[in-house]
């Protein structure tokens, strides 16, 4: 028994020796000091040996065991280092070599105009809010004076999920809901930019997917004064201190009176031409004094409370600004025409 040990370990200790990859070391392994290896072999038949021969033959069948397997443990680590060098030497690269230039982004532009409208009413102290662009029907319109039945819901014909859901039209939703949180317990002074959703044939100026920042003012005391100052602000520190405002009578549901807002023409200084189809003004957003019925549905005692609403499209405001004469050219995503605003 003892003769077929040390002739097992000799073979095991050749073999590792030959082995030149891990696979070929780890088959060695198997072989002589696997489950069905002959050093097991040896052990499992150590029950035929007499009583004094059992823990000699236990002892060096263990030693054999043991010198195969340091040995096996030594061999692979060299196996190991030699494949790190060679894959070392061939995936090496020259550091030396001229870097690929990586291309780097910038903002949408419709990102910037938002961005710079919010800084700009920030400085004023509104507050951004957003709301979600899964709107019910009764945020979306019953809470600003548009029952089921008004027909002024047919210029917001909208895109429904189920009769009482809907991609929102527009994001005044987030004025009601912001009204309504604060019961009318206190003033509210906020902006709220997002995307809104109207079915419309898209062409160079309308989509279908459109982005909007309304805002809102509630307060004692709040003046349509209040509302033509604020925005005559708005319309010197975006488009210049040159650009005139004027306000027109219109109709919105949830404000009264309603006023649509035109600035002085950039190109023709307000002499009339072709951009402003020679009228000298260019129209920009639409606004009003809140309709008392939206108050009170909010919350907040008419009698008490007034406020002005008011809301804009940054598209119309990026074309006016940057002379961008289709409105599909900020959706389609064509890098020439994006990276041309990354520093605007």
């Amino acid at each position: 028994m003892k003769e077929r040990l040390q002739v097992l370990q000799e073979e095991a200790l050749a073999k590792v020796e030959e082995a030149s990859t891990v696979e070929a070391l780890q088959q060695v392994r198997v072989s002589y000091l696997g489950k069905k290896g002959p050093i097991t072999e040896v052990l499992r038949g150590m029950g035929k040996l007499s009583a004094e021969e059992r823990p000699v033959i236990g002892d060096l069948a263990n030693k054999v065991r043991e010198a195969i397997a340091t040995q096996l443990d030594e061999k692979k680590a060299t196996l190991e280092t030699k494949a790190l060098d060679e894959k070392l030497l061939t995936e090496k690269i020259d550091v030396t070599l001229p870097g690929r230039p990586v291309q780097v982004g910038g903002p949408h532009l419709l990102t910037s105009i938002v961005e710079e409208i919010e800084d700009l009413f920030i400085g004023m102290g509104f507050e951004v809010r957003e709301g979600p662009e899964v709107e019910t029907d009764y945020y979306n319109f019953e809470a600003l004076n548009l029952p089921k039945d008004h027909p002024a819901r047919d210029m917001q014909d909208s895109f429904y999920i189920t009769e009482e859901l809907l991609l929102r039209t527009h994001t005044s939703p987030v004025q009601a809901r912001t009204m309504g949180e604060y019961k009318g317990s206190k003033a509210v002074k906020m902006i709220c930019p997002g995307k809104v959703y109207r079915r419309d044939t898209d062409d160079a100026t309308h989509s279908h997917q459109f982005t909007q920042v309304e805002g809102l003012y509630v307060d004692k005391d709040v003046k349509m004064s209040d509302l033509k100052g604020v925005l005559n602000q708005f319309a010197k520190q975006f488009f210049g201190e040159e650009r005139e405002i004027r306000l027109r009578p219109s109709f919105f549901p949830f404000t009264e009176p309603s006023v649509e807002m035109d600035i002085s023409c950039k190109v023709c200084g307000g002499e009339g031409c072709s951009v402003c189809k020679n009228t000298g003004w260019i129209e920009i957003l639409g606004g009003g004094m809140v309709h008392p019925d939206v108050l009170e549905m909010a919350g907040y005692d008419p009698k008490v409370y007034s406020g002005f609403a008011f809301g804009m499209g940054p598209e119309r405001i990026a074309m006016l600004k940057y002379g961008v004469d289709d409105i599909r050219h900020f959706y389609t995503n064509d890098a020439r025409f994006l990276k041309q605003y990354h520093k605007a």
